[in-house]
This record gives C-alpha cells, sequence and structure tokens, in this order.
C-alpha cells in the first residue's frame, strides 16, 4: 500500500488536501509513533475546546433564532400585523421548507469550499435575515422572512455533525453532540428569559417587543458568523490550532477509526448509495418521528404553559426551567451512550420518558397548574435527550466520506419535515389543554422507541451475518467498488 493511501482520511474533496506530515509511512513498516495515552488525551483537549464549543455556540444561536418567533408571539406580533392564526401555523412551517429545500446542496457546497468559509457564509446570512424580520408588517413579509431564514440556516446543522466527524472518531461523536445539541436546550431556557427582559423595551425608539427580539437576537448572529472564519479550523491538515505532531495524530486515529470506509475523494458513486442504503431510511424515520414533537414543543413550549393559566410573561420565564432540566439528561445520557458504545437504548428510553410525559398532559389535564408544569418538565427531558445518540448514529453506520455527507443531509432534510408538520400539532382550537397535540406527539414518540430497537437489531444481525462470512463471501464483498460501510470488516455501532 503506498503511503498516500495509507495516512489519507479528512473530509475535503482531494487527496491532497488530506495527507498527514511526510514522515507517516505505510502499516507495513511504518515510523509512525503511536500517541501516548496522555498525548492523546492533550490533542483530544485541544480540539474539544476549539470546536465544540464554539459549533455550539452557533447552535444556540441558529435555534434561538427559529424558534424565537414563539415569544414574538407573546409579544404582540400576531397582533401588530394582524395575521390568522392558521397564517401564523404557516409561518411556523414554511421555515422548514426553505430549510428541507437547500439542506443536501448546502453540504455538497461545504465539502467543496471548505466548512471554515461554507459555516461562516450562512451564519452571515441568516443574521441579516433575523434582523430584516423586525420590519415586517404584514403577513406576506413574515412569510417571505421566515422562509428565507429556513433557507440560510439549512447549512449550520448538517454542516456542524459532518464538521465533527472530520476531528472526532465514531465513539466520541455522541458526547461531542449532546453538547452541540444541548444548546438547543440552553437556547429554549435563554430564549424564555432573553424574550422576557426584551419585551420591557417595548416603545423604546418606537419599536414593539416583538421587533426588539428579532434585532437584538440577530446580533450575536453576525459577531460569530464573522469570527467563525477566523475561530474554526478548516479541516485537520491545516488547523493551526496544532502541532505537526497533532495534526498527524488526527489524521491517523481518524484513519484507524474508519478501518475499511476509508473512501476521501467527492464520489458520484457514493452519492448514489447515499439513497439506495435501508439505513439511510431507517435514520431519516427515528429521526422524524423524534423531530416533530422537538419541534412543535420547541415552538409552542410558552403557549403550552400560558394554556396552564400563566399569563404572557410569566409563560416567558416559565418556558427555561424545563429545557435546562432536559440538558442535563441530555449530557449525560450521550456520554453514557459513549462509554457502552450504545446507541439504539440509549433512544429508546429517552423516547419512552418523553411518551409519558405527553400522556402524563393529556390525563392531568384538569389537575392544578404546578402538576401540569412537571410532567411538561418531564416531557421536555425525553423529547431532547434522545437526540444526541440518534444524531451521531448517523457517522456510526454510514461509511465513505460523500455517502456520509449527503445522507447526513438527507436524513436532516427529512427530519425537519417533521419541523413543518410540527409548525401544525398545536393549534389554537385545541388551547388551551392542547389534548389532540400532545397526543399526536406521544404516538410519535412511541415510534421513536418501535424503530430505534428494530434497527438495533437489524443492525446486529447484520454485524453477526459479517463475523460468519466464509472467506469467498469475505473477498466477494470486499470486491464491490467503493465499498464503504458495506465493506464485509465493518461494524457497526447499534
Amino acid at each position: 500500500m503506498s503511503e498516500k493511501a495509507q495516512v489519507e482520511k479528512d473530509e475535503n474533496l482531494s487527496v491532497q488536501e488530506i495527507e498527514a506530515p511526510q514522515h507517516v509511512k505505510s502499516a507495513d513498516g511504518d515510523d509512525y509513533i503511536p500517541p501516548t495515552p496522555e498525548e492523546l488525551r492533550r490533542v483530544r483537549w485541544k480540539l474539544d475546546k476549539r470546536i465544540v464549543p464554539w459549533l455550539s455556540l452557533l447552535y444556540l444561536c441558529s435555534f434561538l433564532d427559529r424558534v424565537n418567533i414563539g415569544n414574538a408571539k407573546l409579544a404582540g406580533l400576531t397582533t401588530d400585523i394582524n395575521i390568522d392564526p392558521t397564517n401564523y401555523n404557516l409561518a411556523l412551517s414554511i421555515f422548514f421548507i426553505g430549510y428541507i429545500i437547500f439542506e443536501i446542496p448546502s453540504n455538497i457546497l461545504l465539502k467543496r469550499i471548505g466548512p471554515q468559509l461554507w459555516l461562516s457564509i450562512v451564519m452571515v446570512a441568516w443574521g441579516v435575515v433575523m434582523a430584516s424580520m423586525a420590519a415586517v408588517h404584514n403577513t406576506a413579509g413574515l412569510l417571505v422572512s421566515r422562509f428565507f431564514l429556513g433557507i440560510t440556516e439549512s447549512g449550520l446543522f448538517p454542516g456542524a455533525l459532518y464538521f465533527m466527524s472530520l476531528f472526532f472518531t465514531r465513539q466520541e461523536q455522541a458526547t461531542r453532540v449532546a453538547i452541540f445539541f444541548g444548546s438547543a436546550t440552553v437556547a429554549g431556557a435563554f430564549g424564555g428569559v432573553l424574550g422576557y427582559g426584551i419585551m420591557q423595551m417595548a416603545g423604546l425608539q418606537g419599536l414593539a417587543g416583538w421587533q426588539w427580539i428579532f434585532i437584538i437576537e440577530a446580533l450575536p448572529t453576525l459577531v460569530f458568523g464573522f469570527a467563525t472564519y477566523f475561530v474554526l479550523p478548516d479541516v485537520p491538515r491545516r488547523a493551526k490550532f496544532l502541532t505537526d505532531r497533532e495534526r498527524e495524530i488526527v489524521v491517523r486515529r481518524l484513519v484507524e477509526d474508519a478501518g475499511p470506509a476509508t473512501e476521501e475523494h467527492f464520489s458520484w458513486r457514493q452519492f448514489r448509495y447515499a439513497f439506495i442504503d435501508y439505513k439511510v431510511y431507517m435514520h431519516a424515520l427515528v429521526y422524524i418521528c423524534g423531530s416533530t414533537p422537538l419541534y412543535s414543543l420547541s415552538l409552542f413550549m410558552p403557549s403550552i404553559i400560558q394554556g396552564m393559566g400563566y399569563q404572557n410573561l410569566q409563560a416567558q420565564a416559565l418556558s427555561a426551567p424545563p429545557y435546562a432540566i432536559a440538558f442535563i439528561f441530555t449530557i449525560a445520557i450521550a456520554m453514557h451512550s459513549d462509554r457502552v458504545r450504545e446507541r439504539g437504548l440509549h433512544i429508546a428510553a429517552p423516547g419512552f420518558v418523553g411518551m409519558i410525559g405527553y400522556v402524563l398532559l393529556i390525563v392531568l389535564g384538569d389537575r392544578s397548574a404546578g402538576v401540569r408544569y412537571v410532567a411538561a418538565c418531564i416531557t421536555a427531558t425525553g423529547v431532547f435527550a434522545h437526540i444526541p445518540s440518534m444524531l451521531s448514529w448517523f457517522a456510526n453506520t454510514l461509511g465513505g466520506h460523500t455517502k456520509r455527507g449527503v445522507a447526513t443531509a438527507f436524513i436532516v432534510m427529512i427530519g425537519n419535515v417533521g419541523g413543518a408538520i410540527g409548525s401544525f400539532v398545536y393549534r389554537a382550537d385545541d388551547a388551551p389543554l392542547y389534548k389532540r397535540g400532545h397526543t399526536i406527539s406521544a404516538c410519535l414518540m412511541a415510534g421513536v422507541v418501535l424503530f430505534s430497537i428494530t434497527f438495533k437489531l437489524l443492525l446486529e444481525r447484520e454485524n453477526k451475518r459479517r463475523d460468519n462470512l466464509t472467506p469467498e463471501q469475505h473477498a466477494k464483498e470486499a470486491a464491490r467498488p467503493e465499498p464503504c460501510d458495506w465493506h464485509p470488516d465493518f461494524r457497526y455501532i447499534s
């Protein structure tokens, strides 16, 4: 095996962009010195400090900007622009239409021009759109701005998941994804408190409270968007915050983690593989079942709490604790998932908790507000806590960089159809108890439990089948062009 073939391991278009330092040779007698445990710990810590907090900060801005329309509603948006409940739900839903349309093209552009520049571009673009929403004065303006907000935000989430797979091994990703995704729960908590504070600015400079919400929450997005180009590395080989030796370690450990699924170049064959692999559709099925309750709860949490009898300002403030509790459980479950190298049960168990939470909201409709509020906290915990293990499962079961990049965008795209659906789960005619919405969400969380366990069993069966292949069968399957995760030596994390 040539030197280049052995050490190429990065997520960019060409092999030349990802070569490790020149003294690294092939496995057949190389002079690469494996890192000591202390050296490896130091490299991981440098990656964690630079990449994970910054991506989490970006996603916090993203989630805050996409769901702050719920806070704006309580601040008088629907009254000031005279939008009826049906069109308001449409405004929630149309965001995901734009998001879905541009998701796969966005990940292809990310791969072609590099994550460092592309993530900066999408951040600045959606910050501009977010600030512009303060100028809407009718239904058409709100619909158009929400559509373009979806287009501009579509590049961050799948791009960030893809970006983390450039630097972290499969076993390390669930915890990092949990911290990244956990910022969405922080956004839910922070958004309620921030919305409460910004509403006090109503009338300042002649602007309504909802206008100030859009303007102020757009400012960090713009600042961080410009800063991203200078903070995030592009690919491991060009990560300036790492030494030559550290870059060598990052590249080599990813090569070893990928095993036989080492295809690096952009490949139209792998592009096609992403749409004919049943695993992609199983991931999408689990994701859409979980994302519909996730988005509906995020968009309507203030309204659900208001329906318990709390006033607008109280509802804004009380929407924060459920997210804070969910954040703690989200991180804990993901860390355990990485430690035991298991995904299916770490999705199903929180999914079951979320389902129970919705059932409690339904059956306790005639009880006190405090009891129902506790049920809302349980619901939020289950709905959010299953997501990181599900998101990291993509990288654990999909090999080949083009296939994984395209499949990730496709899965997230399908999941965001759940966002469009979720915008209509809670309707005005279902208030204040929202029993119909809670029932729909409970059924979807049951789907998360059922499909994740089914998928786990299918992957375990396939791993056992590969363990028992004859030499002839192994050779035949290994000879497939660009086998990616279909290579008989690849093993799935179930």
